[in-house]
């Protein structure tokens, strides 16, 4: 009984020790850019207080958008990653292993290559990137899911999501191959990945998404632990295995597949904060590690995000720099 009142406390006291590292990233986010404003000032113009007009219109018109829309990606990729790792228990399964993000990148691909529509209006240009990518994720997702209803081996839908990954990928470098250099300037920018392309309008489309693909993730919790210990196990529990499927296959489409079709394919995060939380929390229970990888994952994206701003970076070369590192980490581990 102590030592689950220790745990307990442990837990507690990280889940707030993160909650204030990830406020402070936040307010940092926002105040570093071309031009730093000072956090009294981002505080002051959250707040309504007495700020400079023009500080006041690029905190919140600009500046704030850009760190939900992070703090929201990182948590989205961070959780979506943690469902397939379990789901497949595979330790380098990742949120886009099904192939949301090849198809996410067909999607746009087609846009962009096959049908490149210039002279309309930005946002018109941003809203049609971003319907491309959700369709194609979807589309992938309802490949996956018919054959997953006619499949009981977990491993074989693995493989062949990695097939369809390894297709899709090659019609879109034909594509590449066969577009104009201002098509294809456009495509390779968006898979460089972005998270200050998103407007305020269409997070209203963006939120919404993501909380759905939340409140799944919060629903398959028992799901995802009964997994743990395999199918046959969680079977014999009374869980039905092709509705949890189902249900952690909407949830990461959802997640992963509405923040690609928005920032583009943000890499390595979804694959590496999983394992960072473990380590962190020291358990295995989801109960503690989807609200642990949703503080986590937003945190270190958050914090990327301000090292591409200082560096003037993509923002996949960041998470790529920060991931590697941990995952070469985990292979050792796993020998």
């Amino acid at each position: 009984m102590i030592k689950n009142q220790d745990l307990h406390i442990k837990d507690t006291t990280l889940f707030i020790s993160f909650s204030f590292i990830l406020i402070l990233l936040f307010g940092i986010d926002i105040a570093v850019g071309s031009t730093s404003i000072p956090l009294v000032q981002v505080f002051e113009a959250l707040t309504g207080g007495n700020c400079p007009p023009a500080v006041a219109r690029i905190v919140i018109n600009i500046r704030l958008i850009k760190a939900v829309v992070a703090l929201l990606t990182g948590a989205a990729v961070s959780v979506s990653g943690l469902q397939m790792q379990t789901l497949f228990r595979n330790p380098l399964a990742g949120p886009y292993v099904l192939g949301i993000s090849s198809g996410a990148s067909l999607g746009v691909a087609l846009f962009l290559l096959g049908a490149p529509l210039f002279g309309i209006s930005p946002t018109l240009s941003a809203i049609g990137v971003a319907g491309a990518a959700w369709i194609g994720a979807a589309l992938v997702l309802l490949i996956v899911g018919a054959v997953a209803s006619r499949i009981k081996d977990i491993m074989v839908i693995l493989i062949l999501g990695m097939m369809f990954s390894s297709g899709i990928s090659a019609v879109v470098q034909v594509l590449q191959y066969l577009s104009r250099d201002e098509s294809l300037k456009a495509f390779v920018i968006w898979t460089m990945g972005s998270l200050g392309d998103v407007t305020a309008a269409q997070l209203w489309i963006l939120v919404p998404a993501v909380a759905a693909g939340f409140i799944l993730a919060i629903i398959t919790i028992k799901p995802l632990n009964l997994l743990l210990f395999g199918e046959e196990y969680a079977r014999t529990m009374g869980l039905d295995i092709k509705r949890s499927r189902s249900l952690l296959f909407l949830s990461t489409t959802l997640l992963a597949g509405t923040v690609t079709a928005f920032c583009g394919p943000i890499g390595f995060i979804g694959l590496a904060m999983p394992h960072v939380t473990r380590m962190i929390f020291r358990t295995s229970d989801h109960r503690i590690l989807i609200p642990g990888t949703i503080l986590t994952g937003s945190a270190v994206l958050l914090l990327c995000d301000i090292i591409s701003k200082i560096l003037t970076l993509p923002i996949n070369s960041i998470t790529a720099l920060l991931g590697i590192p941990i995952v070469i980490m985990i292979v050792i581990r796993l020998k």
